[in-house]
């Protein structure tokens, strides 16, 4: 029969066991950055969708606003009905930011454990270039994150804006009210 012979020969130097670690911890960076670049890039669309949609949203009530009694009672129906799907818009671009948000943080974290094993596995390269990449990727998602708490913040200012141009309508609705009473009803005989 036939048998398998084992025939030692001298391993080439570049297939040591510390340059193959060092050629896997490479690797691990690579598909580490590029994990982490796709997330980046999904979590600033989604927190850029985010802004657009409440920036609408802010729009829209600002229109409907300006025009606050000076619509037909189906008119009004009809921006309430945009208005209230344009939130609806805002609550799922938010929480699309929030599933990003969760993948990037995990992104995150395998980079720095991928840039840590580089550097104890002699691959000094691989690590500063992840290192590197990590904080590119910091800064363009605290830039996106600074846009969505500015659209955020301007969200707040035109809650507050709302309700007091609605409590000026109703008590000019109320005063209205009162002068349309013929003062012969408001006599007490």
């Amino acid at each position: 029969g036939a048998g398998f012979c084992a025939i030692p020969f001298k391993q080439a130097d570049q297939l040591t066991h510390d340059s193959l670690i060092k050629r896997a911890a490479s690797l691990v960076t690579d598909s580490s950055t590029s994990f982490l670049s796709q997330a980046t890039l999904a979590l600033i669309d989604a927190t850029t969708d985010y802004s657009k949609a409440v920036h609408t949203l802010i729009a829209l009530q600002k229109r409907y606003l300006d025009a606050l009694g000076k619509l037909s009672a189906a008119e009004e129906d009809t921006i309430w009905q945009v208005i209230i799907g344009q939130r609806a818009e805002v609550n799922d671009r938010r929480d699309e930011c929030a599933r990003f948000e969760s993948t990037w943080v995990s992104a995150a974290k395998l980079c720095e454990t991928a840039a840590e094993a580089a550097y104890v596995s002699g691959a000094e390269h691989a690590s500063i270039t992840m290192r590197t990449n990590m904080q590119v990727a910091q800064a363009q998602v605290d830039e996106a994150r600074k846009l969505s708490a500015e659209a955020e913040r301007k969200l707040a200012e035109s809650k507050v804006m709302e309700v007091e141009r609605m409590s000026q309508y109703v008590t000019s609705l109320e005063n209205k009210d009162e002068e349309e009473v013929p003062e012969a009803y408001l006599r007490e005989d």
